[in-house]
C-alpha cells in the first residue's frame, strides 16, 4: 500500500475545536455502518466523555464502532472509562503497550489521529480527546469526502490487525469495515493523497516534504507545535530562503505544554533567521496545529516534521493539492502570523546570556535522545 494521488475529492478545512469538534460529533451521530478512531491522546475529562457518549450511543443503535488508542496516550484514560467504552458495545483495542522488551519499541508510538465514519466521510489533523484541546490549545483539522478516505480506511485496518495491537475486535471486524469503505462517491473537486511513516521504517511524509521544499517557487510556510528538525529539513530551508523563497515558521510562543522542547528548538533560530527564514512565535496560547503550505501544496494531519515523529512514531497526513484549498489555508497561515510575534535577527543575537545557556542545555540533552535512534 503506498500512497496514490487521487481526483475528485472534497477537503473542508476546520480551524479551531469550535468548527471540527461539532463536525466530528455531527457526522458520528449520524453513523448508519461503522465508525473508526485512531487517537494517540486520550484521558478521562469532559471530552473523552462526550465521546464516549458518542460512540456508546452509535454502538447501541447497531453501528459497528473500533476505537484503536496508542497504548502509552491512552494511560490517562481510567479503567471506569474503559469499561463503559467496552460495556457500550465499542471495540477498543491499544497500539504497542509498555512492556519489558526493547526501549526502541516502547518508543514506538501511534501518533495518528483519524475519525472515519461509514467509509466516506473522514477527519484528521492533530486534535485528541483531551480537555486542552476544548480551549488551551489551538488546533486544526481537515474534513475529507472522496476516494481518499478508502485510503484512510486501509490504513485503519493494517494496524487494527497488527500483531502490536492488543484488545477486542477481530479480522471478521475489519473485513466488515472494508466492505463499508467501498462504497464511493463522484466528487467533482480535489486533488489529493493519504501519506504515512512508520517511524525510520517508512518515511514518506518526510520524503514528500523534503521533495516539495526542495522545488518550492514561491512559498514555504510550516507550522509545527515541536521545533526540532532535522539537520537536512534546517538545510532544505535555508537553501529555499537564500534563493528567495518566502520561507515563514509559526511555532509557539510562551505558552507550551513541553517549553524544553521549545528551547531546544530556538538553537537553531540563529541560522536560519540569517539565512532569511522568517520565524513567527504564536502568542494567543499553544498552537498544537501541524500543517504545511508549499506554494499549492498542502500536508495536514498527525506529523510534527520532527525528528521525534519522523524517525520513532507512526504518523499519517492529508495531502492536498489544489489552489483554492491553498488559498484557504494561506489566510490561515496570514491570520496567525498576524498574532504572532516575529523573531528579528538582530534581536535574537543580543539575547540574554542565560537564554543561550538554556537552549544550550536543552539542546543538548535532545542531541543524546536523538542518538537513541
Amino acid at each position: 500500500m503506498h500512497g496514490v494521488w487521487r481526483e475528485g475529492n472534497r477537503f473542508r478545512l476546520l480551524a479551531e475545536s469550535s468548527r471540527f469538534l461539532p463536525a466530528v460529533f455531527e457526522a458520528i451521530d449520524a453513523a448508519r455502518h461503522s465508525v473508526l478512531v485512531e487517537l494517540y491522546l486520550m484521558e478521562s475529562g469532559r471530552l473523552a466523555t462526550a465521546l464516549i457518549d458518542a460512540l456508546t450511543r452509535a454502538a447501541g443503535r447497531g453501528v459497528t464502532v473500533a476505537l484503536m488508542l496508542d497504548g502509552y496516550g491512552a494511560m490517562g484514560l481510567s479503567a471506569a472509562d474503559r469499561r463503559r467504552l467496552e460495556e457500550g458495545g465499542v471495540a477498543l483495542r491499544l497500539f504497542n503497550p509498555l512492556g519489558f522488551h526493547s526501549l526502541a519499541r516502547n518508543l514506538t508510538r501511534d501518533h495518528r489521529k483519524l475519525v472515519v465514519v461509514d467509509g466516506r466521510r473522514a477527519f484528521t489533523g492533530g486534535f485528541g480527546a483531551v480537555d486542552e484541546f476544548l480551549e488551551a490549545w489551538y488546533e486544526v483539522a481537515v474534513a475529507i469526502e472522496g476516494p481518499v478516505v478508502a485510503d484512510w480506511v486501509r490504513l485503519f485496518c493494517r494496524l487494527w490487525d497488527s500483531p502490536m495491537t492488543r484488545g477486542a475486535g477481530t479480522p471478521a471486524l475489519v473485513h466488515r469495515l472494508a466492505v463499508a469503505e467501498q462504497r464511493r462517491e463522484d466528487y467533482h473537486g480535489m486533488r489529493g493523497r493519504v501519506v504515512w511513516g512508520q517511524g525510520y521504517r517508512y518515511q514518506a511524509i518526510r520524503h514528500s516534504l523534503h521533495g516539495r521544499v526542495s522545488t518550492a517557487q514561491q512559498r514555504i510556510w510550516l507550522c509545527t507545535p515541536y521545533f526540532v528538525p532535522t539537520l537536512t529539513l534546517r538545510m532544505r530551508l535555508a537553501r529555499a530562503a537564500r534563493r528567495g523563497v518566502d520561507v515563514r515558521l509559526l511555532l509557539p510562543g510562551k505558552n507550551h505544554d513541553v517549553p524544553g522542547v521549545r528551547y531546544a528548538g530556538q538553537r537553531f533560530y540563529r541560522r536560519l533567521l540569517r539565512s532569511g527564514v522568517r520565524i513567527y512565535e504564536f502568542q494567543p496560547s499553544f498552537i498544537h496545529a501541524k500543517f504545511a503550505l508549499v506554494d499549492r501544496w498542502t500536508s495536514l494531519g498527525s506529523c510534527n516534521f520532527d525528528h521525534w515523529s519522523l524517525h520513532w512514531n507512526l504518523e499519517a497526513n492529508q495531502e492536498v493539492d489544489d489552489a483554492r484549498f491553498a488559498g484557504e489555508v494561506a489566510a490561515l497561515f496570514e491570520r496567525n502570523f498576524a498574532a504572532s510575534r516575529e523573531i528579528q535577527y538582530r534581536e535574537w543575537v543580543q539575547r540574554p546570556w542565560w537564554h543561550r545557556a538554556r537552549e544550550w542545555c536543552f539542546g543538548t540533552l535532545d542531541a543524546w535522545l536523538t542518538r537513541l535512534r
